[in-house]
């Protein structure tokens, strides 16, 4: 499941931010904002995906969607829901199109900016220039 949802934020880095990125295997504990999105998969699993984002990397984004170039945290956080909705329904896409395990996908929710410290089952982290998006993902049910 996670390997759609990094699918579908590369394309978010492609098509929007339009910077080129890497994705990496390792994260570490990062200063950054933390929203988290459940889905219920069609085998009766519930995930939660934790997106969480380096202020300067949602400051690119808020660059890109509303030509900001110094937004306020209340932005900031709107704009990691928005890229959480974005990114985890884009995957939403791509996993029913490979009728790969589809899944419905909630509301998002902002946890707070601190450290990620999240307990995660797999995570990856994409880099756009100097910062770092991690994506993660949590079976609840398991």
């Amino acid at each position: 499941m996670l390997s759609t949802i990094v699918e579908a934020s590369e394309n978010f880095c492609i098509h929007q931010i339009r910077e080129p990125h890497s994705i990496k295997d390792n994260i570490d504990k990062r200063r950054t904002l933390i929203a988290y999105i459940d889905i219920d998969s069609s085998d009766k699993r519930t995930y939660r995906v934790y997106i969480a984002c380096e202020k300067d990397f949602v400051q690119k984004i808020s660059k890109v969607f509303l030509e900001e170039d110094e937004s306020d945290e209340e932005t900031l956080i709107d704009m990691l829901l928005e890229t959480t909705n974005l990114i985890v329904g884009s995957a939403k896409v791509i996993a029913e199109e490979a009728n790969i395990n589809p899944y419905t996908i909630n509301t998002p929710h902002f946890i707070d900016v601190e450290d990620f410290d999240l307990d995660y089952d797999d995570a990856k982290l994409i880099q756009v220039g100097d910062t770092h998006m991690i994506i993660a993902i949590k079976e609840l049910n398991a």
